[in-house]
């Protein structure tokens, strides 16, 4: 009985000894396993999926609850996304691995336009005042050679000194120095000595006299109509000798130490893109621009054969004078993506893999083609050239940061994901989308105006917008869109207050962004439409506008910078 009791006690105590060793050996292990996990985890937001933060909390933006998030199995961070190859291939997404640039053999471009040889150029004036009776030459274009009758003018002035010479010439044996005097009077008003001649012969006064083009050109500007009255020295016409043409280009601050006098610039242009013409830079304009930290720089064209024509775009090759390797990041123009004030590129994380990374870089616009990184990227990554937008609608559907997700947000905070997703899928209601494209006429109107620099135009257009827009039915739109469609009509209206070009294009910068914002959730347009952006204007922040045509054609510098800017986005006819 004594032995049994024992065997149960020691039988007891065995169970309790295993029990601890096991159950509480496992605690400790489990203890410990659980501060492995700890480190390294991440915390975002399941509405707003671009938050990463080490330790739990509150969404800043909308103030939910984070949650966990692990890197996927097979080794994806947080802020990465994978493709399928089959993706990339079907969508023909492309990538380049970056390096300095090195612009070939030190070679870098320049934009620019053709415009009047200034030192050729010449006013056409009247030598004698009197009413313009009849002009010969009545179009702008019309070429003129040395000695061409270009008006006749009917002058009581020459009327006068006429009968002076016929009364001096009766008594030239008496008084020459009389005779002389009113000769002389007589060629200073550019009467020829065979009209003197003939006038003293036959003693009659002519009572209309001809003038007769001074030099050999090309008819810029007709500046009197026939009827006029018109005082001596006042201008009939501006004479363009186009024999040659200055080629004008715009270098960036940059730039400007590969830029010397007596350099060689080879200039292609679109009329003639198989067609090179080489020139040697004459002028470096002393003063940069402050706006658009740019100088202007002039190169003398032969053009004997009449090709170039002024308001022509070219582009001009330097090789630069330096024999060193620019320390520049340059990337091709179609790798970034632009929103807001940031712009955007994907990042290739991993080389065996198609796996991307969304990365925000500070650029610099080179030629419109190619972009000058200042931050963001390191050489030897390798970027998305070709099919950007494919890869960012692959980040957006994945719940990664994207164009789409990674928003700006305001002291108010912002909408979430879900709202931004919806927003792309809607459209606006077929009525409203066909009368709402009634003011794309005004608009490209007013646009063009600003090109120009046209105050009074762009007055008038910004009159006729306000008035489609006022046609507008508003019951059919939600809160947002009717937000955008009354913010489109305070500043179209400041546009129309105001009497400053500058201040103008301020607020056309506001407009563009609600108008591009609607247009985007029309289901179909009548045209293709191309978003331009320039990336200087509003104080470097970029500023967008909607261009028929791919030429760049700036309206918020007009002539100080009418090429800057790219292609950010096509609006493809039926294709939304």
């Amino acid at each position: 009985m004594k032995k049994n009791s024992i065997y149960i006690i020691i039988s007891v105590l065995i169970g309790l000894l295993g029990g601890y060793l096991i159950f509480g050996g496992d605690k400790i292990n489990h203890n410990h396993d659980h501060s492995k996990e700890g480190i390294g985890e991440r915390w975002s937001c399941s509405m707003h999926p671009q938050i990463d933060l080490p330790e739990p909390g509150d969404c800043p933006i909308c103030g939910m609850d984070l949650i966990p998030v692990q890197g996927d199995i097979d080794g994806v961070s947080v802020n990465e996304f994978k493709m399928t190859e089959n993706a990339l291939a079907l969508a023909n997404i492309q990538t380049t691995i970056i390096g300095e640039t090195s612009e070939g053999d030190n070679i870098f471009k320049l934009s620019g336009k053709i415009t009047q040889n200034e030192k050729y150029n010449a006013v056409q004036v009247s030598y004698f005042g009197g009413q313009v009776e009849q002009l010969y030459i009545n179009t702008t274009g019309e070429k003129v050679r040395k000695g061409q009758l270009l008006a006749t003018i009917f002058s009581p002035e020459l009327v006068a000194t006429q009968q002076e010479l016929i009364t001096a010439a009766s008594i030239k044996t008496a008084q020459p120095e009389l005779y002389n005097a009113v000769r002389n009077k007589l060629r200073l008003l550019k009467v020829s000595e065979t009209q003197i001649e003939q006038i003293e012969k036959t003693g009659k006064v002519k009572e209309s006299f001809p003038v007769y083009a001074t030099l050999s050109g090309t008819i810029s500007e007709k500046i009197v109509e026939q009827g006029d009255y018109v005082k001596q020295g006042q201008p009939l016409y501006k004479i363009a000798n186009l024999t040659t043409v200055w080629a004008s280009f715009d270098a960036y601050e940059n730039q400007i130490s590969d830029v010397k006098t007596g350099q060689k610039v080879v200039v292609t242009s679109k009329a003639y893109p198989n067609q090179e013409h080489e020139a040697k830079i004459s002028f470096i304009d002393p003063i940069l621009n402050t706006k658009t930290r740019t100088l202007k720089i002039r190169a003398t064209l032969d053009n004997a054969k009449n090709l170039f024509k002024p308001g022509m775009f070219v582009l001009g090759e330097i090789k630069s004078n330096s024999q060193t390797v620019s320390q520049n990041l340059s990337i091709p123009s179609s790798a970034v993506l632009w929103t807001g004030k940031r712009s955007l590129v994907y990042v290739k994380t991993n080389p065996d893999m198609p796996v991307f990374e969304m990365r925000e870089v500070v650029v610099e616009n080179k030629d419109g083609k190619t972009f000058i990184v200042h931050d963001g990227l390191q050489k030897g990554e390798e970027i998305v050239t070709n099919g950007t937008f494919t890869v960012d609608a692959a980040a957006q559907l994945q719940g990664k940061k994207s164009m789409m997700n990674r928003k700006e947000t305001s002291s108010s905070g912002s909408s979430d994901h879900q709202d931004v997703i919806n927003d792309a899928n809607k459209k606006l209601p077929k009525m409203f989308q066909e009368k709402f494209s009634q003011i794309f006429p005004p608009y490209f109107e007013m646009k063009n105006a600003f090109i120009v620099s046209d105050i009074k135009k762009v007055s008038i257009s910004a009159k006729n917008i306000l008035t489609l827009l006022n046609t507008l039915d508003m019951s059919l739109l939600d809160e947002k869109e009717r937000l955008d469609i009354e913010n489109s009509k305070n500043t179209i209206t400041k546009i129309i207050a105001s009497d400053n070009i500058d201040t103008q294009r301020k607020y056309f910068i506001v407009f563009n962004e609600h108008v591009i914002k609607l247009i985007k959730l029309f289901d179909q347009v009548e045209q293709s439409f191309y978003v331009q952006k320039c990336p200087m204007a509003n104080d470097n922040n970029g500023a967008l506008w909607l261009s028929l045509e791919q030429e760049i054609r700036n309206p918020y510098y007009g002539n100080m910078m009418l090429n800057c800017g790219s292609v950010i986005e096509t609006i493809q006819k039926q294709n939304f």
